[in-house]
């Protein structure tokens, strides 16, 4: 598995997560501050898309995965 999967796995298990948590309609709803996770999750991804920069790719290099060149999974 290459870092692009894992990124893009990382972040739609972060968001499905802090929304299940931060939706007053789900049945873990555990306060609507947990949606300021996603919105970090979403800038993190649409500032990537622009800079190149990834943290999370930083720190899944310095694991051993391997790399295909595309900075958080674009």
């Amino acid at each position: 598995m290459n870092i692009e999967n894992v990124i893009r796995m990382f972040a739609g298990t972060v968001i499905l997560v802090s929304l299940a948590l931060g939706v007053a309609a789900s049945p873990v709803f555990h306060s609507p501050n947990w949606l300021w996770l996603t919105a970090f999750v979403g800038a993190n991804l649409l500032q990537s898309a622009f800079t190149r920069l990834c943290p999370l790719e930083t720190i899944l290099r310095k694991l051993g995965l391997r790399n295909s060149g595309a900075a958080c999974g674009t």
